[in-house]
């Protein structure tokens, strides 16, 4: 059901339907992110970041939900967790058989 998390907090964005993961970043002042749970290569976390979107580091352990966390200049070059980015929804998909 779209909108509903599941037990690992992860969820699907209710209008293009992809699979986020929706969370408070940050032990002070947190941040509420929304990131894409597809993993992104060095070449496609250089194109994706801007100063309004950032890269997250996806740390899954398995008997935690996973933890999005702050990459940083302290963040280790050889880390093993996959990066992801924040959600930028496209909106909805169109239905493929109509004419407009």
């Amino acid at each position: 059901m779209a909108g509903r998390a599941a037990a690992d907090g992860t969820t699907q964005c209710p209008a293009c339907r992809a699979p986020i993961l929706r969370q408070l970043v940050g032990h002070r002042a947190a941040l509420t992110v929304t990131a894409d749970l597809r993993p992104l290569t060095p070449a496609e976390q250089a194109a994706a970041r801007t100063p309004n979107r950032l890269i997250w580091c996806l740390v899954q352990r398995p008997h935690t939900p996973p933890r999005l966390r702050w990459i940083d200049r302290w963040h280790p070059a050889d880390c093993p967790h996959p990066h992801v980015t924040e959600h930028h929804c496209p909106g909805p998909r169109r239905p493929a058989d109509t004419l407009f």
